[in-house]
């Protein structure tokens, strides 16, 4: 079933004639005055590349224009999926995470001819940011926090663990950030660990371990875990929705759910909400109906944004529903989504238009779920 627009679909972020015309994985929250901001990776070249940076763009019209992209978080290395949470009084976190050298060399070295332009501008830069010895200083699952609002950004921290959309805020105020434990290689472990895991902010820059979520096994054997977002409900339960995969022979790429009901001390063993290749990852939000909505990328034809709904708190979720269809290839999604005065929404995804990858947003209104 398809959901209701009601505005045609408009791209918010793009650089369509440059080389530096990638842009990814978007986040999008109100700031305490009442302003939408988007954040994104942008002016990269490519799905892998070292010259991302976490872009901001504000919007003053509930998000029918916005401003040209502002780069805040641009180290040496790649910056990429950017998340953006207000909390406290007037305080906003801004968060990312990147690559080693290493890693972007090896990408790099399997590019085709005819991305040679590529690949010497990667491997040129590449040697510049090894010179100038800055990867360890700025590796990581990076943050800033704003403290006037979400217009400017306090010096670089980093935090153990990285989701796209980045940490949670609790009842009281405090942030959870349950994420995947950062890899230096962008690799999984042998599952030993738990994938997922929950730490609070303790300070200014500080984290403190609260908990982890169990790995996900299946006949086949152990899946990898990755890229959750969590929303607390009104009742006080911690609602996960966990990108769970794996390639080869039998290929799993989904949406597993995990659920908390003691503040984050402890998680329930994750349970799958779609199909073995349904879709992921996911972001959730509470319209001021009550009604919970999970929107996800769909990476098998036909490509696009799909969106799951449960009117019980996550016990149940109907997810038969398509936010788009129309994307040229499965490199999309990402979706984000905050709810207008006005009471719909507008969810934000990345998706290729004519080869270039652009921030897409689409205003809709709830259906009658």
């Amino acid at each position: 079933m398809k959901l209701i627009q009601t505005d045609p679909a408009q791209i918010i972020c793009h650089n369509p004639d440059s080389v530096f015309g990638y842009f990814g994985w978007p986040s999008i929250a109100r700031l305490p005055d009442g302003t939408l901001a988007m954040v994104a990776s942008g002016f990269r070249m490519a799905h892998v590349c070292p010259f991302g940076k976490g872009i901001i763009c504000y919007s003053r019209d509930e998000g029918r224009t916005w401003t040209a992209p502002a780069a805040v978080i641009d180290t040496v290395l790649d910056d990429r999926d950017c998340g953006l949470v207000p909390f406290g009084k007037n305080r906003v976190m801004l968060t990312s995470f990147n690559n080693t050298l290493d890693f972007q060399r090896r990408v790099n070295a399997r590019r085709g001819e005819n991305e040679a332009l590529m690949c010497g501008l990667v491997n040129a830069y590449l040697d510049y940011a090894a010179a100038i010895g800055l990867e360890q200083q700025h590796l990581g699952s990076t943050c800033k926090i704003s403290e006037d609002g979400g217009y400017t950004f306090g010096a670089l921290f980093k935090s153990p663990v990285t989701a796209p959309h980045g940490p949670c805020v609790l009842q009281d105020g405090s942030l959870l950030y349950i994420g995947r434990r950062f890899s230096q290689d962008d690799s999984f472990d042998d599952g030993e660990k738990p994938y997922i895991e929950c730490w609070t902010l303790t300070g200014q820059d500080t984290w403190a371990y609260v908990s982890a979520i169990p790995n996900v096994q299946d006949e086949y054997g152990l899946l990898a875990s990755c890229e959750p977002h969590a929303i607390q409900l009104p009742d006080g339960k911690i609602l996960v929705h966990i990108r769970v995969q794996r390639g080869g022979e039998h290929p799993v790429f989904t949406v597993y759910q995990s659920v908390s009901t003691d503040g984050g001390r402890t998680f329930s063993a994750p349970v799958p909400l779609l199909p073995v290749k349904g879709g992921s990852p996911a972001h959730l939000l509470r319209h001021s109906s009550g009604i919970l909505l999970s929107a996800y990328g769909h990476r098998e034809q036909p490509y696009g944004i799909r969106v799951m709904f449960s009117r019980d708190d996550g016990a149940t979720w109907d997810t038969a529903w398509t936010l788009s269809g129309d994307g040229e290839s499965g490199d999309l999604g990402y979706p984000a989504t905050v709810e207008l005065k006005d009471g719909s929404l507008l969810t934000v995804y990345y998706q290729k238009v004519g080869g270039k990858s652009v921030i897409y947003g689409r205003n809709w209104r709830m259906p009658e779920v």
